[in-house]
C-alpha cells in the first residue's frame, strides 16, 4: 500500500500535487531533492525547484519572459543609482518562418536550443540570457561598460554563425542571428520599456540593414557632478536610501 499523499498541506502554498509536482521536475532534470522523504528539508528542495522551474523557459532552459521582466526592471533601478554602465541586446534569429517552412518545426525547436546554448556560452556568468518570444532573445549585461559592448555582441553574433546544428536524419544547418543593443542611461530614472524599445529599434536596424551583424545605439558620453547626483536622488524614490 502507497502511504504517499496525493496532497502535502504547506503553510506558504497550501495543498501541493505532490505526484505531479515530482512529474514536472523529473521531466526538467531535476530529480535529487534533500533530506528524508516527506521531511521539511525536503519539502522545501522540492518547492525550491518548482519555482525555479517556473522561471525557466520550457524549450531552452533559458529565463522566460517574466524572469526576464523582473530582471530588466532591477537592472534599471541599479544603473539609475549607481551610474555603473548596462547593456541590453535584443536577438532575433534569422529568416527562422524560413527554416520551419522548410524543414519542419522539429528542426526550429533544434535551432532554438542551438542558439539558445550559444548565447549561453559566450557571456559572464552574471548576465541574464533570456528566450522572450518564438526566435526573440534578450540579455542584459550589467556593467558592460561601452568600449566592450560592441566587440561583446559581435562575438555573440559569431559565435552563432559558427555553429553546425545536427538535424534528425543526419543534415546539418546553420543560421544566423541580427542583434540590437543600447545602453541604460546612466543616473537617470527610466522605464525597461523604454530601454527595449531603443534596444529593438536597433534590432530593426541590424535588419533592415541585411541581417546576421550587430547593431548598438551610439552612447552619449556624459558626466554628472557629485551635486547633481545629490539632487537626483533628493528628487527621486532613492532620496531615503542613500
Amino acid at each position: 500500500m502507497n502511504s504517499k499523499p496525493e496532497l502535502l498541506q504547506h503553510p506558504a502554498t497550501g495543498a501541493l500535487r505532490l505526484e505531479q509536482a515530482l512529474s514536472l521536475l523529473a521531466q526538467s532534470g531535476q530529480v535529487r531533492l534533500q533530506g528524508p522523504e516527506g521531511s521539511n528539508a525536503w519539502l522545501q528542495s522540492l518547492i525550491d525547484g518548482l519555482c525555479d522551474l517556473s522561471s525557466r523557459d520550457g524549450l531552452t532552459g533559458l529565463a522566460n519572459r517574466r524572469n526576464f521582466e523582473n530582471a530588466i526592471a532591477r537592472e534599471s533601478d541599479r544603473v539609475a543609482r549607481s551610474g555603473e554602465p548596462a547593456l541590453l541586446l535584443m536577438v532575433d534569429i534569422d529568416h527562422f518562418k524560413r527554416i520551419n517552412d522548410h524543414h519542419g518545426h522539429v528542426a526550429g525547436d533544434l535551432v532554438i536550443k542551438a542558439v539558445a546554448e550559444s548565447l549561453a556560452a559566450t557571456v559572464r556568468p552574471m548576465d541574464l540570457v533570456a528566450r522572450i518570444g518564438g526566435e526573440e532573445f534578450a540579455i542584459i549585461l550589467p556593467n558592460c561598460p561601452p568600449a566592450f559592448g560592441s566587440a561583446v555582441a559581435e562575438r555573440i553574433r559569431a559565435q552563432v554563425e559558427g555553429r553546425m546544428i545536427p538535424l534528425v536524419g543526419g543534415q546539418m544547418l546553420g543560421c544566423t542571428i541580427s542583434i540590437g543593443g543600447a545602453y541604460a542611461p546612466q543616473w537617470v530614472r527610466s522605464t525597461p520599456a523604454v530601454w527595449m524599445e531603443r534596444s529593438d529599434l536597433q534590432l530593426y536596424r541590424a535588419k533592415s540593414e541585411g541581417r546576421n551583424r550587430t547593431c548598438l545605439e551610439p552612447t552619449p558620453v556624459s558626466t554628472v557632478s557629485a551635486e547633481e547626483k545629490g539632487l537626483l536622488f533628493a528628487s527621486s524614490i532613492f532620496g531615503d536610501l542613500t
